[in-house]
């Protein structure tokens, strides 16, 4: 017979804890030594490989994506009327159906087109700061790389570029830890968004390119199309997934490499270790640490009853660490010999990440033009992370030194 979670004695996990990343991971895999199920302020945290895998594959444990505002005490009536059904929280048919429309779109392939526009975008930017040997690489590099991109994926025009980076911002100021004050920006910015898409959306009806929002459009099986809202959620999806990531993972890998002045110098010697470097930097230090999901009903798991309603931390920061799938975890290793198991930073299940060869591209990418291009990475300062609250984390500032050629 199972036991109710509540009548557990469990380990607490504090939601704000006055440590560095580092050290609050470190608290976490300290935590997950004792226990695969530890307490927190708004329910409990699975903490093992094995626990977060079976959450996140289990679809009784849904989303909790749409509960972002309520979590923080938003009641703004307006805000909540407008929120529209997305294929990052949808669950069961309606998630099916998204997900098989858009999926070919969001092929390997379909990356893969937009390698070379990639690189010349990282060129470009580091064009700007090669002949001084420095730079502060979150604002220089980091911060303006993923919007070109996501705009070339969309077809935005190059003139729209400043347009789309400061909707963008303000649409994911939604994952910031101060959302009361922050709602009258997201939501302005929501609503230029998809005023601009719908006038987006219109022109590739009436001619179409060699682009995503093209091929979303022409998306059909068995007579089955996406709306007009839905084209407009999509892009917002997006933007919303592959903005604010890829530029977090980005600083975090170039830290974690000025760190590692050898694992650098591997990838510089042997670019070919693109591919193997992106997954193990996502491993050891990803931009998402966690996602949270809510059961759908009451739920028995690992001998543990979960009643409806219960809201569940899935730790992807100590299940990337845990000894059982992966040895030497706390090696950072581009050579690391794969185990046969994914790291858990692009989640799992139905909602694995859906812009993920995406990510893999642009990642893979910037590290092979950046290893050529800034040879003996090092740090030129100290590195300011952000608030370990916000649900993207990344560093805030980064100065780092290389020698010019």
């Amino acid at each position: 017979m199972a036991t109710l979670a509540s009548d557990l004695s469990l380990p607490e996990i504090p939601v704000i804890m006055d440590q560095s990343r580092t050290d609050r991971h470190q608290f976490l895999r300290d935590v997950a030594d004792q226990s695969w199920l530890a307490k927190t302020e708004i329910g409990y945290s699975v903490l093992t490989y094995e626990s977060v895998m079976g959450i996140l594959r289990d679809k009784r444990w849904q989303s909790a994506i749409g509960f972002i505002a309520q979590l923080q005490g938003i009641t703004n009536e307006t805000f909540m009327s407008r929120r529209r059904e997305s294929i990052l929280s949808a669950e069961g048919e309606v998630h099916v159906r998204l997900r098989r429309l858009v999926a070919p779109a969001f092929s390997p392939r379909s990356a893969d087109r937009l390698r070379p526009f990639m690189r010349e975008v990282v060129n470009g930017l580091i064009d700007d700061v090669a002949q001084t040997g420095r730079a502060e690489v979150v604002r220089d590099i980091c911060e303006p790389y993923p919007i070109p991109i996501i705009c070339e994926l969309l077809g935005a025009p190059k003139e729209d570029w400043k347009l789309f980076s400061r909707l963008a911002t303000d649409v994911l100021r939604i994952f910031g830890s101060d959302l009361a004050t922050e709602l009258p920006t997201i939501m302005a910015a929501q609503e230029e968004l998809d005023e601009y898409t719908r006038g987006l959306i219109a022109e590739r009806r009436s001619v179409p390119l060699d682009d995503l929002l093209t091929d979303l459009i022409s998306a059909e099986e068995a007579g089955d199309k996406l709306s007009t809202e839905e084209l407009v959620m999509m892009v917002e999806a997006v933007i919303v997934g592959g903005t604010d990531t890829t530029r977090n993972q980005l600083g975090l890998a170039l830290a974690l490499f000025a760190e590692h002045p050898d694992q650098w110098e591997l990838l510089r010697n042997d670019p070919s270790l693109a591919p193997r470097a992106v997954e193990e930097v996502m491993r050891y230090n990803g931009a998402v640490g966690g996602t949270i999901r809510f059961a759908s009903e009451d739920i028995e798991y690992n001998g543990v009853l979960f009643p409806k309603g219960t809201f569940m931390s899935t730790s992807m920061a100590t299940g990337n660490f845990d000894p059982a799938v992966f040895p030497e975890p706390n090696t950072f290793n581009i050579l690391r010999p794969p185990v046969g198991q994914p790291h858990l930073s692009l989640g799992a299940g139905i909602h694995y990440c859906l812009g993920a060869s995406l990510a893999r591209a642009e990642l893979q990418e910037a590290f092979t033009v950046l290893s050529e291009r800034m040879p003996q990475l090092r740090l030129d300062g100290p590195v300011e992370y952000k608030s370990t609250g916000v649900g993207i984390f990344g560093p805030a500032s980064l100065p780092i030194a290389f020698n010019t050629k």
